[in-house]
């Protein structure tokens, strides 16, 4: 298939998955341009850093599939979804270059795995230069720790890997996130809460204990649900 096939079939498909949404009563209210595209999408037309013409040829599809499925209805957020939480200079890297293709998008999202993308200083740090380089708003579109020994088997942990030591790790991710300079961190994604406890080598990042049972993590975000508006007295 032709490039230009390629993002003519990539534009179908996002708008008529939109459009669907939309019919079904569930437009999103924020859509992601691929998933982690820090190396590209759709390999090997637009693998980066070779292609990139075709890459930014490939997003602006997305984008205006986004448009042309939400038809009358405001459009939903796009965001941005690299790999590069702890990274400043990568970030800097891929978001300038993104740049230079007038590529329009509402948010940046981050993964952040410490054990691959470096310390919580680094992701302050970086969430820091983001919102001051680029003016939008920031999510940690993925993070996790393990409840239990995996990824620090052979060297020093940031945190426990024990119950404990997830829900602390997800605290203060979540306490950089709204710490974001200008209001610009406005949240974060776990991954992935659901899974299966015994599904394996990722089964220990998951909200749930071998027992079935719920892991401490699972009340990191209650603190900060909205309550309702007091009610107001009026003077007896």
């Amino acid at each position: 298939m032709t490039h230009a096939r390629m993002v003519e079939a990539l534009f179908n498909y996002t708008r008529d998955t939109i459009a669907a949404m939309r019919e079904a009563g569930v437009l999103p209210d924020m859509v992601q341009i691929g998933n982690e595209i820090t190396n590209g999408m759709l390999w090997p037309d637009a693998r980066l850093p070779a292609n990139w013409d075709n890459f930014a040829d490939f997003v602006k599809a997305g984008i205006a599939g986004v448009e042309a499925g939400r038809a009358d209805l405001p459009r939903p957020r796009i965001m941005m979804h690299i790999d590069k939480g702890g990274d400043k200079a990568a970030t800097k890297s891929f978001l300038d270059k993104l740049a230079t293709y007038h590529v329009d998008y509402d948010v940046i999202g981050q993964s952040y795995y410490p054990w691959w993308h470096g310390s919580l200083y680094d992701l302050r740090e970086n969430l820091n230069f983001m919102a001051a380089a680029y003016d939008k708003d920031i999510i940690v579109a993925e993070a996790a720790y393990n409840c239990a020994p995996a990824e620090y088997r052979n060297s020093p942990a940031p945190f426990p890997e024990s119950p404990e030591g997830q829900k602390e790790f997800l605290e203060e991710v979540n306490r950089a996130v709204m710490a974001t300079p200008n209001g610009r961190g406005i949240g974060v994604f776990y991954w992935e809460p659901g899974v299966a406890p015994r599904g394996g080598s990722l089964s220990g990042r998951g909200f749930f204990g071998p027992d079935g049972n719920a892991l401490p993590v699972m009340t990191v975000f209650d603190k900060f649900t909205r309550g309702k508006p007091p009610v107001a007295r009026q003077a007896q």
